[in-house]
């Protein structure tokens, strides 16, 4: 009597064993969501709580999850400098536990303004000072020329709506007690 139920325990046991470990957030798996804030080189400061949503892994292994992190690094845009955000994400949570982790971004979809209105704009304004201060129209396509050539150099700063896609690889993990 005692021995069919110890089987039949030990059938459930090991059937649900594969499910546990497919369950697990390890190394090398690739995690996507969305971000849940709207982030911008400008205005975004080091040590920022930033979240993903609706998170699931590429084996399938990991959904409804959210992914926790902070904003490593910013550079603002300035003269002859791009706008950067970095991202760290260090915990995810899921309907099967919670594990932190090590992790980079794979893929994020960043925005900059296009610099065209502002160029156009420095090369018009260039020009006509040019023109003014140097008295005729080598004056105007010198000025022109410099107007453009600085704000040619002056950089945008990224911006990350909420809602954009991010992919994070996991590198390292362990589970959470």
């Amino acid at each position: 009597m005692i021995r069919p139920f110890l089987t039949a325990l030990a059938a459930v046991g090991l059937g649900i064993a594969p499910l546990a470990a497919v369950a697990q957030v390890s190394p090398g798996m690739t995690l996507n969501g969305t971000i849940d804030q709207n982030l911008s080189s400008n205005h975004a400061y080091v040590g920022e709580p930033v979240s993903l949503s609706g998170v699931w892994s590429n084996n399938g292994a990991i959904r409804h999850a959210t992914v926790y992190g902070h904003v490593r690094e910013v550079i603002p845009a300035g003269q002859g400098r791009s706008g950067k955000i970095r991202l760290a994400f260090e915990q995810v949570r899921s309907p099967r536990g919670t594990f932190s982790i090590q992790s980079r971004v794979t893929s994020i979809q960043a925005v900059t303004k296009n610099n065209g209105g502002k160029e156009a704009g420095a090369a018009a304004a260039g020009g006509l000072i040019g023109g003014l201060l140097g008295h005729g129209a080598l004056g105007a396509v010198l000025g022109a020329g410099g107007g453009y050539l600085i704000a040619k150099n002056n950089r945008q700063n990224v911006n990350i709506s909420a809602g954009t896609p991010v992919s994070i690889q996991v590198l390292r993990s362990y589970r959470q007690q």
